[in-house]
């Protein structure tokens, strides 16, 4: 991790809210996690309130381990997976969870009787990735974050770009496959189908369905489990063993990846582009099929630049050091 000089800011508690876990932890203004919680996400059939209270108990876990007389003073930052409105603290809409309309951040600090950032859970990541990760320097930055679904930020001149209705960066639910695999947004084709840990899993349990010799390696990593139980990390490690299955799934992700970055690309001609989330583990064996297909399929190809494709440097604590660290700047008054 890439740290920043210390400061005597105080730390900050940031909360990564995805589609599957909870994570939590204490950062210091250096960008470096102290101390972390995480807990499993209760998913989109279980109210509202249930998740919510499961954060409040993660935040007063870590809060728990900081001496008494500092706690008044620690910000508390959240990222959330969803269409957020960061303006007034409310997630609009989640996919993969039950918030419609949800007024977190009031929620939030009803519980823990304190002031609470909220914000998208991509913003979050992109902002720590700008503030001490692969996007350092970088002024023009778009950042994916490729879990269960598709987040996505923008960073212009330093400034996360929100949109009119705090709305912007929703990159995964564009349509990229016209009548394609319905989403769980409602529409079909959506980009997240294709490119995200949820389609690397649909396609190893296709291979392991087909079966033969070459669904052997992903069936190994299930050690006895049902093929329903394949995830995106069954398939990275089987690929990094040299599983030529795996590796096809990862090149056909990376490849779906690629030609939604062109369109990524055309529009917002970034500098460059960071890949994060816990599908980015998979390294250039997904990336590397992104960049190929980015640079042979951009609009204008030969005479412009294309935007380097970068793996995010602060991996799985990302969205809680950029929530954390979002709040902190909220906390001592301009906004980032």
């Amino acid at each position: 991790m890439s740290l920043r000089p210390a400061t005597s800011a105080p730390p900050a508690v940031g909360v990564d809210v995805g589609g599957t876990r909870v994570k939590a932890g204490l950062v210091e203004a250096t960008g470096e996690v102290v101390a972390r919680v995480h807990r499993l996400t209760p998913g989109r059939t279980v109210a509202a309130a249930e998740v919510e209270e499961l954060i409040a108990e993660v935040v007063l876990d870590l809060l728990g381990q900081v001496a008494v007389a500092e706690r008044g003073a620690i910000p508390v930052g959240v990222g959330a997976a969803g269409f957020v409105d960061a303006a007034q603290g409310r997630v609009v809409f989640a996919p993969h969870l039950s918030w419609r309309d949800e007024p977190l951040r009031e929620n939030l600090a009803r519980r823990l009787g304190r002031p609470v950032l909220v914000d998208n859970d991509a913003h979050a990541a992109a902002w720590a990735e700008h503030r001490y990760g692969a996007g350092v320097g970088e002024s023009h930055l778009v950042m994916l974050t490729l879990g269960t679904g598709i987040g996505g930020a923008i960073l212009t001149e330093g400034r996360l770009q929100r949109g009119r209705h705090g709305l912007a960066g929703e990159f995964g639910h564009q349509q990229l496959v016209p009548d394609g695999l319905r989403c769980e947004c409602g529409n079909r084709g959506c980009w997240e189908q294709y490119a995200s840990g949820r389609a690397i899993a649909r396609l190893a349990r296709e291979v392991v369905a087909a079966g033969g010799d070459h669904a052997s390696a992903l069936v190994r990593t299930l050690d006895g489990g049902e093929p329903g139980a394949l995830t995106g990390e069954h398939v990275t490690r089987a690929a990094r063993e040299g599983d030529r299955a795996s590796r096809e799934i990862l090149a056909e992700v990376g490849r779906h990846l690629g030609v939604g970055l062109a369109g990524v690309a055309a529009s917002l001609d970034p500098g460059t582009v960071v890949i994060g989330g816990g599908v980015s583990l998979a390294g250039d064996l997904l990336l590397d099929p992104a960049r190929e297909t980015l640079a042979r399929t951009l609009v204008g190809r030969g005479h412009r630049p294309v935007p380097p494709v970068r793996a995010a440097q602060l991996g799985e604590v990302a969205g809680m050091v950029g929530a954390a660290d979002l709040a902190r700047h909220a906390a001592a008054g301009p906004s980032a």
